[in-house]
């Protein structure tokens, strides 16, 4: 009777590869102190975390502030910050170990560890030096964003820093082609739109948006029209949906603007920052902002779920169920949709796809599917 009751019972889903393309890591512990295997009862992601949320994955992102820049400090921090990722990930190696390639991930993964692909957010060089671009490799990394965050730097475009010569110059097209000769996959969140247009058109790989959202939801200089969405798609690439209300829901993003007085991308302030400020007074006054986590908002602002769900399906209307992924920017001050506390929470979001009429397979797509596809085109030499 039990066995009879058993193969009558329908079969429960299986939880999905979980490759999130977007979650910041170390950052908090170089401010703050700590270690990403603690658990810590603030921020919104740690490892002990992230495996109760079925991560199995991460583009273990490292990020350069726009202090840093005015005093050309990008690349000094960018080593300090892998020095402290390399000796944290070495004291985790029973949970967490680095992925250099899309076989290094399944591997890590199938071991029940969480495997980290190293990703530079913002400016590894503002000039694009190539010989500096080699030594990211070297050092690890796999994922490199092209622009330097919300800075123009002097080779690639920003969404919201105009250059003077508008996408990329003839460098930044040097700069393209050298990253996919490494095997680098090349970020074009936080680009212009020309740039990105002039990045599918030199590049030989596809490209990755990895947190962001489509203009037609929030009309930002961050998130991307749809006839960009298809000619992304086109060369094979692939756009992570930010985890924020903000990025897809205007009634919170209108809030969190009227709360800060400015946009969150606006860097006009630090502009005006003196070129000689010594680098550990930039520390002194970025450490503040740690954890960097959403607004407290009320619930009637904040988005729901399937509102949140909403632009990736008509993303999918759009490019294709192949296009689209998750870039979560955990830790990145994200404010998450009702119901989602942390990355603990992230079951959530299947289980409303599932609700939605998701298949399975659409549903392995989007949560790791396409990152591991993308990562794995890019970074094949």
């Amino acid at each position: 009777m039990r066995t009879l009751l058993l193969c009558c019972l329908p079969l429960l889903a299986q939880e999905p590869f979980v490759f999130d393309a977007h979650v910041h890591m170390i950052n908090r512990q170089f401010y703050k102190g700590g270690d990403i295997g603690e658990r810590v009862a603030d921020g919104q992601v740690d490892l002990p975390r992230a495996k109760e949320g079925g991560i199995n994955a991460m583009f273990f992102s490292l990020y350069i502030q726009e202090q840093y820049y005015p005093a050309r400090q990008e690349t000094k921090h960018v080593l300090r910050l892998v020095d402290l990722a390399r000796r944290q990930v070495a004291a985790n190696a029973d949970k967490i170990e680095f992925a250099y390639t899309a076989a290094d991930v399944r591997r890590i993964a199938n071991g029940g560890r969480i495997a980290a692909v190293l990703d530079l957010e913002g400016g590894f060089d503002l000039d694009g030096d190539l010989g500096v671009l080699r030594e990211m490799y070297r050092a690890g990394f796999r994922v490199l964003q092209l622009p330097a965050h919300n800075w123009a730097n002097n080779f690639a475009e920003s969404c919201c820093a105009k250059g003077p010569f508008g996408g990329l110059n003839a460098h930044g097209k040097e700069v393209v082609r050298e990253m996919n000769r490494l095997g680098i996959l090349i970020n074009v969140a936080h680009a212009s739109e020309q740039t990105v247009r002039d990045v599918l058109a030199v590049s030989s790989k596809p490209v990755m948006a990895t947190h962001t959202g489509l203009k037609r939801f929030n009309n930002l200089p961050r998130t991307m029209s749809d006839e960009l969405l298809k000619e992304l798609a086109a060369k094979g690439g692939v756009i992570g949906f930010h985890s924020g209300c903000e990025f897809h829901h205007r009634p919170m993003f209108d809030y969190r603007t009227s709360r800060s007085g400015k946009p969150f991308w606006d860097t006009t302030e630090i502009q005006k920052e003196p070129s000689t400020v010594s680098i550990s007074d930039v520390d002194a006054r970025v450490r503040g902002g740690y954890p960097m986590v959403g607004v407290k908002a009320p619930d009637e602002v904040r988005c729901t779920i399937d509102q949140w769900l909403a632009p990736v399906e008509a993303a999918i209307a759009i490019a294709g169920e192949d296009a689209v992924a998750l870039g979560s920017d955990l830790d990145g001050g994200p404010t998450f949709p009702l119901g989602i506390r942390d990355v603990r929470d992230f079951p959530k979001l299947t289980e409303a796809m599932r609700r939605r009429g998701w298949s399975e397979g659409r549903i392995a797509k989007f949560m790791g599917g396409n990152t591991l596809r993308v990562f794995a085109a890019a970074t094949e030499r």
